[in-house]
């Protein structure tokens, strides 16, 4: 294939001359529709290819900056229980690395490929729902790197209970391939928790959830984001419990407050709106 055919198979314009409408106004044809998806999926591809070929420059580092957690465990342990991380059979090492980097490679490309599907569905959006979808991109986003952040803190902690209860006269030996899922798993939970307040302000925005309901149903969050924690943590400790439950609650009081604080404004932006009406009237 040709460059031209190679640049064409990444082209996200459309092509069909539909009459009505110019390109980036959303309206386009089914087969322009179609020439974008692929377009869009096509360079997602490749940035992905060219993130992983990045990782597996950077094993090293990667590889010892999954095993902290498991490190940190193992000397605050000390010598009251034995543990050994090793990789499993003969084509072990070689799927640790592809596993790894591929894993390292999806986060770091994500805000490429996050973009490019982004970029896909807001043409259809009106003004409104675009303004939204960048304050959702805009705080999402971060939050959920705080989430992963926290989980990784806590990781640890998790890890020492867990590899503690390893009887007297026994080693533990953790399998790297059942230790990275356990990682990945862990913090994929706390990332996505604490995203699970602001979309409580997202369905506000939407008027489907009101403050007053939020304030009503209390302690019934508190009592499921306790229910919640204990059993999303794939660790038993309590620690990890509290640590992922905490934020949580912090989160939804704060979520609680800016519902509230946006009911007040509608209703006073519907009374001001009232009220000239009200005077035409008369």
């Amino acid at each position: 294939m040709s460059i031209t055919g190679v640049l064409g198979v990444m082209s996200v314009r459309p092509v069909t001359d539909h009459g009505e409408g110019r390109p980036g106004d959303g309206r386009m044809a089914v087969v322009d529709h179609l020439r974008e998806l692929r377009g869009r999926v096509v360079r997602s591809l490749l940035f992905l290819v060219l993130a992983f070929g990045v990782a597996l420059f950077f094993f090293d580092p990667l590889l010892e900056l999954v095993l902290a957690p498991y490190n940190h465990a193992r000397t605050i342990l000390g010598d009251t229980t034995q543990t050994t991380a090793y990789v499993a059979g003969a084509t072990g090492p070689l799927l640790l690395q592809l596993k790894l980097c591929g894993v390292a490679a999806v986060m770091m490309s994500s805000p490429f490929w996050l973009y490019q599907m982004w970029a896909f569905v807001v043409p259809g959006l009106l003004p409104r729902e675009r303004r939204w979808t960048m304050v959702f991109a805009l705080i999402a986003g971060p939050l959920f790197l705080a989430g992963v952040t926290l989980g990784y803190y806590v990781l640890p902690k998790g890890l020492e209970v867990l590899i503690g209860f390893t009887p007297d006269g026994l080693a533990n030996l953790v399998e790297f391939g059942e230790y990275f899922s356990f990682l990945t798993r862990m913090l994929l939970v706390f990332g996505i928790a604490v995203e699970l307040p602001f979309f409580l302000v997202l369905l506000n925005l939407a008027g489907v959830v009101s403050g007053a309901q939020l304030k009503a149903h209390r302690s019934w969050m508190v009592i499921g984001t306790a229910v919640f924690a204990a059993v999303a943590t794939p660790s038993t400790d309590p620690f990890s419990m509290l640590m992922l439950a905490f934020p949580m609650m912090v989160l939804f009081i704060v979520a609680e407050v800016v519902a509230r604080m946006l009911d007040r404004r509608r209703a006073r932006r519907s009374l001001d709106q009232v009220a000239p009406d009200e005077l035409s009237e008369v």
